[in-house]
């Protein structure tokens, strides 16, 4: 009995661990089970505790259990429907002020009575009474509490003003006034989120272990990329050091990725490039640390657009996070509602709407589908391995809807200008956060490290004693910067406490033995050496043709690199190309030549030769990479199969996918088949391809189940 006692938690906890892993798909949705979105991930976030009056949240959970998934549980942090907090329902007293407001005193507002929270301790202990209990008790073990949102522009309501007070221990200062009360505002932000995920976090936790569950917690957050270029502070990297934090999921999509950006001069969409480096700096969060990601794409976004315009950069995006080859868990959508029930413009040029074309539902749940399947890779993007870019959390610490004190950084460029011109030259550039120096992993494969503090400054100075013994032991660091901006001067550990610097970067260079005030040139350090460029990077961007200077010294640090104008990844029997526009380096198409099944096609066609053009992305099916070329299988399919049956002369599967849409499937036969049934279905049909031995299969969708029975 003894043995059994002690035996059974460490059963319980791999059976847990093994569940956990099976969770590789999931998506959210604040609705119930419906034919129309039944879209067979492994697992549903059912989102918020109020967020749907006609089906309280059990009923919910039940639906799509009773349809076999996983339940787990999504709202928001910084905003949802607690209108029963606001209006004093919960305790008796009104808690408007509680809402973040800007300097003209107007609530920041996600809907009607529901503000942008400023998270009081009291709001916390609403929100684990009221959000958080409800849902264990349901027996939900997976929490995700969304977006933790302080907008840079909402530093004025009395509630942030109590909070400076707690925090700083003296009296709350306008941040429009200065660079510093700007920087200490956003870091008091950044703060409170940090201090509010802890609190939601722990809690669950210990709840979960009092009724016997281990209630694991995610952050799905917005790249530190854009809500820097948004305008909006979160605690992103920092979460890492919260024991209570399970993961993140990456919410990066069209939305976030069509954000404008310079370069050579020019202000515009470049969303491919955009979202690469989202996803990369979500990636770079967790990969020193071990905790799970889930990378999210959107096959439409928040704002009206086309459906053209959906399609479009919907590739782009998918096509950017699958480039992160050990990235393997994935958010495949976020509510399936809208983008099954939806009406949106079939033109940009019409007023015309209607629900979501066929031909793009069933090119999207081929994409889908192959999430499920999409293995882990050591494979690298083609390309120069190794230059990096810091990225701090202070990024969004420095941002202000106005220019305070002549600091203005358009469009984040200071960032932009260290990774778009060697993204443009196809370099797979990586991000290193500065707040994740500290592991041995970080450094794994970096060999030069691009660093500005023109638009972030250091939190501690332990980063800089990492930093230094990486160019000691043999790396090449290129900073870049004029070091005059007015947050240099701001009351931090480097003018503090027996440090005297008047700027973060003398203290790294003092590590090192080099001038305090280095001058623009090279110098070194160890086996490693220093480039100081003595311009912000944001003039590689802002100017035509401005980037000359980081690109000489990139090649100078590196070696000979090599430049093109596309990026190619092979992930098992999947190959993703991208090919970037503005001819940077050749307005050449990349032609890839084989054996492919074209998944961005509906029809998925077998094509010999893939030509991917500039400002084109593409996803194929290697079938030449296929590990056993006689076993029967589906290679690619607009829904997911299960029980599959194989004999030596038979293969039967049921396959599944949301209603009111069109299913193909191609499936690889050792032969042609002499027999195909495909039950409840009146219209179907198939054709077989000698060349590649497989079997084009087309039916309706039916989220019921439908038999097929193939047999040769």
């Amino acid at each position: 009995m003894k043995l059994r006692i002690a035996l059974l938690p460490i059963f319980l906890l791999l059976a847990l661990n093994c569940m956990a892993q099976r969770e590789k798909t999931t998506f959210q949705t604040s609705g119930q089970w419906k034919p129309v979105t039944d879209i067979r991930s492994d697992a549903v976030m059912v989102y918020g505790v109020n967020d749907n009056r006609r089906y309280p949240f059990p009923e919910r959970v039940k639906s799509w259990r009773e349809r076999g998934y996983t339940a787990h549980f999504m709202t928001g942090i910084a905003w949802g429907q607690y209108q029963d907090y606001f209006t004093g329902r919960w305790d008796g007293k009104w808690h408007m002020d509680e809402g973040q407001k800007t300097m003209r005193g107007d609530t920041i507002m996600h809907g009607e009575l529901v503000p942008y929270i400023v998270p009081s301790m009291n709001y916390l202990r609403y929100f684990k009474e009221k959000h958080i209990k409800p849902v264990i008790d349901e027996g939900i073990d997976a929490i995700f509490l969304e977006e933790p949102e302080f907008w840079a522009r909402g530093g004025y309501s009395e509630a942030f003003q109590r909070e400076w007070q707690d925090y700083y221990g003296f009296a709350w200062r306008p941040q429009h006034e200065s660079a510093e009360n700007t920087y200490l505002s956003n870091k008091l932000k950044y703060h409170l989120y940090y201090r509010a995920l802890d609190e939601a976090f722990t809690y669950a936790k210990q709840y979960g272990r009092e009724k016997g569950m281990n209630v694991r917690c995610y952050v799905p957050t917005h790249s530190l990329l854009n809500y820097s270029q948004w305008q909006i502070v979160s605690p992103e990297a920092s979460l890492a050091s919260l024991e209570s934090c399970d993961g993140y999921i990456a919410q990066v999509w069209t939305g976030t990725s069509r954000e404008p950006n310079y370069y050579n001069g020019v202000a515009k969409e470049r969303v491919f490039e955009t979202a690469f480096l989202e996803y990369g700096c979500m990636e770079s969060m967790t990969r020193p640390t071990g905790r799970k990601m889930f990378f999210l794409t959107d096959p439409i976004e928040d704002r009206a657009k086309d459906w053209d315009d959906y399609k479009r950069n919907y590739q782009a995006t998918f096509t950017a996070q699958l480039l992160y080859p050990q990235i393997a868990n994935y958010e495949v959508m976020p509510w399936p509602d809208r983008i099954y029930e939806g009406l949106y413009r079939v033109s940009a040029n019409s007023n015309e709407r209607a629900h979501i074309p066929r031909f793009y539902s069933t090119q999207m749940q081929v994409m889908v589908n192959t999430l499920n399947e999409m293995p882990l890779s050591d494979n690298k993007v083609s390309g120069s391995q190794g230059v990096s870019v810091v990225m701090a959390n202070s990024l969004m610490f420095q941002r202000s809807p106005q220019p305070v004190e002549g600091y203005d950084d358009p469009q984040l460029s200071n960032f932009y200008g260290l990774a778009l011109p060697l993204v443009k030259r196809g370099v797979p550039v990586s991000i290193t956060h500065l707040e994740n120096t500290g592991y041995p992993d970080t450094w794994k494969g970096v060999k030069v490290l691009l660093l500005t503090y023109s638009n972030m400054k250091p939190l501690d100075p332990e980063a800089h004693q990492h930093i230094a013994e990486w160019v000691r032991r043999g790396g090449r660091l290129i900073y870049c910067g004029r070091d005059n901006d007015a947050f240099q001067n701001v009351l931090e550990w480097w003018n503090q406490n027996g440090n005297h610097f008047t700027a973060p970067s003398q203290h790294l260079f003092s590590l090192m033995g080099m001038p305090q005030k280095a001058e623009a040139g090279e110098y070194r350090y160890g086996k490693g050496t220093v480039c100081v460029i003595r311009q912000d990077p944001k003039e590689f961007v802002l100017n035509a043709g401005g980037d000359a200077a980081l690109l000489a010294a990139v090649r100078q640090a590196y070696g000979k690199i090599e430049e093109k104008n596309s990026f190619l990844l092979e992930r098992g029997p999947y190959v993703l190309a991208a090919v970037v526009d503005e001819h940077v380096v050749s307005d050449q198409p990349l032609v890839l030549t084989g054996h492919y099944i074209d998944l961005f096609d509906p029809t998925l066609p077998v094509l010999s030769q893939k030509i991917v053009k500039p400002g084109e992305q593409s996803f194929l099916y290697n079938l030449d990479r296929l590990s056993n070329k006689k076993k029967a299988q589906v290679l690619a399919s607009a829904s997911r199969q299960e029980n599959e049956q194989r004999t030596s002369r038979s293969f039967s599967f049921t396959s599944k996918s949301p209603a009111d849409t069109d299913n193909v499937m191609r499936i690889l036969l050792p032969r042609e088949p002499r027999e195909v049934s495909v039950d409840t279905q009146k219209d179907w049909k198939w054709e077989w391809d000698k060349a590649s031995r497989t079997m084009l299969l087309r039916f309706e969708n039916n989220p019921d189940g439908v038999h097929v029975s193939i047999s040769w």
